[in-house]
């Protein structure tokens, strides 16, 4: 367990993966300590693009923190205040919070605001699951943290212009990432999504590339498709964000267009029901809920139902 504030620390079988942000062996040694550091202390990295989920591995890490605490260490750059930004480890420090620590382990780096955003960026990135808007920003931030840098030296301590060597700075993120210089535009692209339709690529229920077309409209076309895509109980294919897209570039995409380019039969699609919230609403007092529409709805037929089969077996005597 980590000692007093300043205490150096050996961290069996870590390696040193930022080794070229100090200029020599010494040097690291000096400043590559573990410091236990109070929580109050140590603020989140600014519009830090990862979630933090009280979900099952939240809840296991918990536990582990408090039987033998934390045993990797955050890291974190202090701040001209004195205090300390978190660079990686939100998840840890969330821990020891509902653990109820009042301190946790960190290393504390010297580095510049770009430099601790591609940190916090390829750190994160080794997470087993990461939503496409915590790709989405993440990639964004990093990209414009490069660009910042120019000639400047990164955490590889190779000057990025010399890294680039005329190839986009997207495709130098893809490389470390696995994915193409494209995929990490179209990622960067949901940035220009409003939040509810980046919500709804998140749980699944817009697919990743009509969405990277849907972040092309304005947005109050995307507000005004949200309503739409709520009333048709709906959402629209790649072919029909495409030509959405379209019509918004051409400046000719109302609210009829929407509605008009999502009751388009899909290719392949399977034959089904579908209902207009409008088609309802003068069934029912105005402000009506729609979770309270679909309960009465669904009542009426359960008791349609059980007349139907009444006369069935009425007719069958």
């Amino acid at each position: 367990m980590p000692g007093r504030e300043g205490q150096a620390f050996a961290i069996p079988g870590q390696r040193d993966k930022t080794a070229g942000l100090f200029t020599s062996q010494e040097t690291r040694e000096q400043r590559e300590k573990v410091r236990l550091i109070p929580l109050d202390q140590i603020d989140p990295f600014p519009e830090h693009p990862f979630h933090v989920r009280e979900d099952e591995a939240m809840q296991t890490m918990v536990e582990s923190v408090r039987a033998v605490g934390v045993l990797t260490p955050a890291v974190a750059r202090q701040t001209e205040d004195g205090r300390f930004e978190l660079v990686s480890g939100h998840r840890r420090k969330h821990a020891c919070e509902l653990a109820e620590l009042d301190a946790m382990p960190v290393i504390v780096r010297e580095m510049t605001h770009d430099e601790a955003v591609i940190f916090m960026v390829e750190s994160n990135f080794q997470r087993e699951t990461i939503l496409p808007s915590e790709k989405a920003f993440a990639y964004k931030m990093r990209l414009d943290a490069m660009n910042r840098q120019g000639q400047r030296t990164d955490l590889t301590s190779t000057p990025v212009a010399g890294k680039l060597k005329g190839r986009e700075s997207a495709e130098v993120i893809g490389e470390g990432t696995g994915e193409s210089k494209d995929q990490v535009r179209r990622f960067i692209r949901l940035t220009a999504l409003i939040p509810p339709l980046l919500q709804m690529v998140d749980d699944g229920k817009i697919a990743f590339r009509p969405a990277v077309e849907l972040s092309y409209l304005q947005k109050e076309e995307q507000a005004a498709l949200l309503e739409a895509m709520e009333a048709e109980a709906a959402t629209p294919s790649l072919a029909q964000a495409q030509k959405m897209k379209r019509f918004s570039q051409e400046g000719k995409l109302g609210e009829d267009v929407i509605f008009s380019i999502l009751q388009e039969e899909k290719p392949n699609q399977r034959e089904k029901i579908t209902f207009s919230q409008k088609k309802f609403e003068s069934y029912f007092k105005p402000g009506t809920p729609i979770e309270t529409m679909e309960k009465t709805i669904l009542q009426a037929l359960d008791l349609w139902q059980k007349r139907e089969k009444q006369r069935q077996r009425d007719d069958a005597r």
